[in-house]
């Protein structure tokens, strides 16, 4: 992701689920054809996309939380990502080499919330 790449989604399992559990399209969905399409929908409207990455969290052997900012423009507005709340966490599980299950938080600290977890200090 940091690499600008958002349409490579070989990292993900075949059948991987993935889940909105905020935003403005909460819901759950299955399969990496639906994600590569959400991702490249989502991407179709913004230009020079990146993201930066503010921190990594392990929870344990199958999770990971990463939490961020995305930067852009949006092709028609003209707006830039960093004008609104651009700051975001996904939740990682991996399991045989691909991620299995990927849950996309637009508010980060409902993250911590679900996750029971405080942010890092520092």
């Amino acid at each position: 992701m940091e690499h600008g790449d958002f349409s490579a989604i070989a990292w993900a399992d075949p059948q991987i689920e993935w889940e909105f559990p905020d935003g403005l399209y909460p819901g759950s969905f299955a399969g990496q054809p639906g994600l590569g399409e959400r991702f490249r929908d989502w991407l179709s409207t913004w230009e020079n996309v990146r993201f930066e990455t503010t921190e990594f969290r392990e929870l344990d052997n199958q999770r990971v939380l990463v939490r961020g900012h995305y930067y852009g423009r949006g092709k028609t507005s003209g707006l830039e990502l960093r004008q609104i709340r651009s700051q975001v966490a996904a939740l990682f599980h991996v399991g045989g080499g691909k991620v299995t299950r990927l849950v996309l938080y637009v508010d980060p600290e409902r993250a911590l919330a679900d996750l029971g977890l405080a942010p890092e200090a520092g």
